[in-house]
């Protein structure tokens, strides 16, 4: 297994980024831990659910180049909202800043309701399993 940690980030604390393993030749299965809102210095540089979102998604795109991989391959995500109502109420602009940095690339996808994040400002976390296929001859 690699821990994919993008370089110019703070390293986490008692968890990885990002881990990645190789399965039936050569293909790969990329484990992105849960990714809030904040920039790569562990810092919020905002509030808004939407824009927390954005950088969330980011931050995994981030964490899957370490890994030789892009939103394509993603195939799960699980995103745990703090309150159902801010989410809902932001899908519009959850969907603008999901195209900006996904694209129209929509794999099997979870939601959930928590009562709260380790990070008391972190509006969403959002986790990722990517596939990356084995280079074809």
């Amino acid at each position: 297994m690699t821990n994919l940690q993008p370089p110019d980030w703070l390293a986490p604390r008692g968890y990885a980024n990002g881990i990645m393993t190789e399965v039936a030749a050569g293909s790969r299965l990329l484990f992105v831990g849960g990714q809030i809102g904040w920039n790569s210095q562990q810092q919020f540089e905002t509030d808004d659910f939407a824009e927390q979102v954005g950088q969330a998604l980011k931050n995994i795109v981030a964490v899957l180049k370490e890994g030789g991989a892009g939103p394509e391959h993603i195939t799960r995500m699980t995103w745990y909202v703090c309150d159902k109502d801010e989410y809902v109420d932001a899908l519009r602009d959850v969907g603008r800043h999901y195209r900006d940095v996904i694209g129209r690339h929509f794999p099997a996808m979870t939601a959930v309701e928590v009562g709260g994040l380790v990070e008391d400002r972190a509006r969403v976390e959002i986790e990722v399993t990517a596939v990356v296929p084995a280079p074809t001859v």
